[in-house]
């Protein structure tokens, strides 16, 4: 299993358009805010992702994917 920092470095550098904060919180869970680093506007907010299935980087960018296709939406949170 990855460490918990490695998981948000590959996080954050998979927005490359955006400024994207990936930060653990005191339950184990990660926060992710992926924002316009111009404007500031929050493109997708996620609180309480469980690092549980970030297991391998192809489980990281596989949730990266998923991210973006969120973005693409234009969903601000989601709910995985």
């Amino acid at each position: 299993m990855l460490a918990i920092a490695d998981i948000c470095r590959i996080v954050e550098s998979g927005f490359p358009a955006y400024k994207c904060d990936c930060m653990p919180t005191g339950q184990g869970l990660l926060s992710i805010k992926i924002y316009d680093p111009k404007t500031g506007r929050v493109k997708l907010l996620l609180d309480g992702v469980s690092p549980e299935h970030l297991v391998t980087i192809r489980d990281i960018s596989n949730f990266i994917a998923e991210l973006r296709t969120e973005i693409s939406a234009g969903r601000r949170a989601f709910a995985g």
